[in-house]
């Protein structure tokens, strides 16, 4: 029997989650991103709001997640030295986590990215072997009173 965690008994608090995560591109693909010269547009500020629509969907995607109504969200997209680098920071004042609001917007965030110069990254074959996603993790939690183990 699948189904959520019940929660009903714990206090609403404030809460916090930051999840980062880097996709590794070429050279070449870093390049186009840095002069604006990606087809698509600017992968910076597309993979910017589509992580933040992405974190605010998240209870449709994970099955198990509930429904957190996000009192503040933030995605940051830069380039790095290897490719793209996301932060992804939701808060919430609420009876359950967010870390997976920001892992969700911070992946939804590098697909963007990679969906966006996928052209730039492709060989001969069709495949992608420069390009990596990862690690995607979280980096902080936090709740009022103090930071969750």
């Amino acid at each position: 029997m699948a189904r959520q965690r019940d929660v009903a008994n714990k206090p609403p608090v404030r809460r916090r989650a930051v999840a980062e995560g880097e996709i590794t591109l070429r050279p070449s693909t870093r390049r186009a991103i840095r002069r604006r010269e990606v087809e698509k547009g600017d992968p910076v500020s597309a993979a910017e709001f589509a992580g933040l629509l992405a974190m605010k969907r998240t209870s449709e995607l994970i099955p198990h997640c509930h429904v957190v109504p996000l009192t503040s969200s933030r995605v940051e997209v830069r380039p790095s030295g290897r490719g793209v680098r996301v932060r992804a920071e939701a808060e919430t004042v609420d009876r359950t986590g967010v870390e997976m609001e920001a892992l969700v917007a911070a992946t939804v965030a590098l697909l963007t990215v990679w969906d966006m110069v996928k052209y730039l990254e492709k060989d001969a074959r069709g495949l992608y072997p420069a390009t990596s996603l990862g690690p995607v993790r979280v980096m902080s939690k936090e709740k009022a009173g103090g930071t969750e183990a």
